[in-house]
């Protein structure tokens, strides 16, 4: 396709010898006598390049460059002056005129004028397209995307990283690294290798935990950026956020352990599958289930899973602690609002704020706490003992009890507002019993951490021990699983733990699998305390440590077994 000139000049006679010296290197060439005239032609086309002479009747070619960059920017304009001096040519330039040449015109310095502006036009526009592609990029790709200078300045960042990397217009010119280390260390490490080594670095599935944002899985890239020597003058940043997939390949997959706790079966999958589901949702969560199951593990999974992982998770045992002590722990006191009062004193609730707060036990709290504790649900504001401000406190509330708080509420013993409050979400933990095949996994864990902990090499159980395992009944769930392989650890000093190494208050007599067939679950529970009473001779409190179990608990199934001395 031929370019298009405009020559614009007052003598007709330069007119015609510019058309013809243009012409003929096969240039479509128009031509105008004055500024006016000029105006018209620029009006119905568009040029690729005027050519104007800097004196045009009253007019000037100042006049017409300025004309020209109102309605074409990129088109180019050689200025042709009589009386070259350096103001005119200096305006000339700055206003944007490519070139200038001098009178009286050379056709070879005009032919190099024209071909090397007609260049320039050609590159121009060849980049306008590249940024306006770049920019069309830069738009709809989803990934995240930060490029930084060689200084390591941030010179662009697209929809995705302000999105993503928690980054907007304000940071451009300010140096990466205090702004993407809040996000992510790997975020920095990545752009300052590329930048030093020049070498493309990448690392996959990165956790980014930055207070107060989701946690996010991503994949980084990061690619220096060289020039046409292959000199660095900056790098590339790639984010790719993979955390859908991360959690689809996990619920997919059959995850053996989840923070603490430790678990392949079809019960702990559903856990884990659950607990990914709150950990991002602010809702109350109640956990029941037996005495050692695990409960503050999942209440700790669900805390570190969160968007308040990077705040305080407050714990309170609400069976450990009388009426008066409990409302003051978790409420506070000012001083002298009661005997022994002595000064001002911070609540559990308080210094929970912004945090989580776990209430373990949440079945045993008289009714007066549970008045309070039902303003704490509904209004987010608590008030200390002594003193009447209400104070604000943002909180997650998780509660635990292995009672049954819907039969409480039959009896009178729980208020029934209350227990709607808190069981939001329900998480219900299976029992040892009910998750028996775990049983090697647990075991193998605990082996790991006990030989750590007793500086022992003790490689594992023999299939009797297994076997009985199995069988067993365990009604003082892992913590009883816990205490047994204890009791095992310190007795063993072979390699692997036999029968003989266990404590001798377990059921014996006959094969596991007999006693698993003959008894039913509550008849092993029941003999099982009866054994762990007569072996402590009825003392209660040593009963229930052989148990691994609390004292309420242990006289809750002494009543429920009718087990007397």
């Amino acid at each position: 396709m031929k370019s298009t000139i405009l020559v614009i000049d007052d003598e007709k006679s330069l007119r015609f010898t510019f058309s013809r010296f243009l012409a003929d290197e096969g240039y479509e060439v128009d031509t105008a006598a004055d500024f006016d005239e000029a105006c018209q032609c620029l009006e119905g086309q568009s040029y690729d390049l005027v050519v104007s002479d800097i004196l045009i009747g009253e007019k000037t070619g100042i006049d017409v460059l300025r004309s020209i960059k109102e309605r074409d920017a990129q088109c180019p304009v050689i200025m042709v002056t009589g009386y070259p001096n350096i103001d005119t040519a200096s305006e000339a330039l700055r206003l944007g005129a490519f070139d200038y040449i001098s009178k009286p015109v050379v056709k070879k310095d005009l032919l190099q004028a024209v071909r090397t502006a007609l260049k320039y036009r050609r590159m121009a526009e060849e980049n306008e397209r590249n940024r306006i592609n770049l920019e069309a990029v830069f738009r709809c790709v989803g990934d995240a995307l930060v490029i930084v200078d060689r200084q390591g300045l941030i010179q662009r960042i697209n929809e995705a990283a302000e999105r993503l990397l928690r980054l907007d217009v304000g940071v451009l010119g300010r140096p990466y690294d205090p702004l993407l280390r809040s996000r992510s260390e790997r975020c920095v490490e990545l752009l300052r290798e590329a930048l030093q080594e020049g070498r493309p670095q990448q690392r996959d599935q990165v956790v980014c935990e930055a207070p107060e944002a989701v946690r996010q899985i991503l994949s980084l890239r990061s690619t220096p950026l060289v020039d046409a020597a292959g000199k660095a003058i900056g790098a590339v940043l790639v984010a790719r956020d993979e955390t859908r997939l991360h959690a689809l390949e996990r619920s997919l997959s059959k995850r053996h352990r989840y923070h603490k706790m430790i678990g392949a079966s079809k019960k702990m999958q559903d856990l884990y599958c659950l607990l990914d589901d709150l950990a991002e949702v602010p809702s109350t969560v109640l956990i029941t289930g037996e005495s050692g199951t695990g409960k503050e593990l999942v209440a700790e999974a669900l805390h570190k899973s969160g968007a308040r992982r990077n705040q305080p998770l407050v714990k309170v045992n609400c069976a450990a602690l009388s009426d008066t002590l409990l409302e003051s722990e978790l409420f506070g006191h000012v001083r002298g609002s009661f005997t022994g009062a002595v000064k001002d004193r911070i609540g559990r609730f308080q210094k929970a704020d912004g945090g989580t707060i776990f209430l373990d036990e949440i079945g045993d709290i008289s009714h007066k706490v549970q008045l309070r504790l039902l303003r704490v649900l509904q209004e987010r504001e608590i008030e200390r003992i002594g003193e009447s401000m209400p104070l604000k406190v943002d909180i997650r509330i998780i509660a635990a009890t292995n009672r049954n708080l819907a039969e409480m509420v039959r009896q009178g013993t729980f208020r029934e507002d209350l227990y709607y409050r808190l069981k939001v979400i329900t998480i219900e933990l299976p029992p040892l019993r009910e998750r028996k095949e775990d049983l090697p996994l647990l075991t193998e864990h605990m082996i790991e951490k006990l030989n750590d902990k007793m500086g022992k090499e003790i490689v594992g159980v023999s299939t009797e021990v297994a076997d009985f395992f199995t069988a067993y009944h365990w009604p003082g769930n892992i913590r009883e699983l816990e205490h047994v392989m204890e009791y095992a650890f310190v007795r063993c000093r072979e390699p692997v733990i036999v029968l003989d190494h266990l404590p001798r208050d377990l059921p014996a007599g006959g094969s596991p699998a007999e006693q698993g067939a003959i008894h039913s679950a509550e008849e092993d529970e029941a003999r099982s305390l009866s054994r762990a009473l007569e072996k402590t001779a009825w003392n209660k409190a040593k009963a229930a440590r052989l148990l691994g179990i609390d004292r309420k608990t242990l006289y809750r199934k002494l009543a429920k077994y009718r087990i007397e001395d």
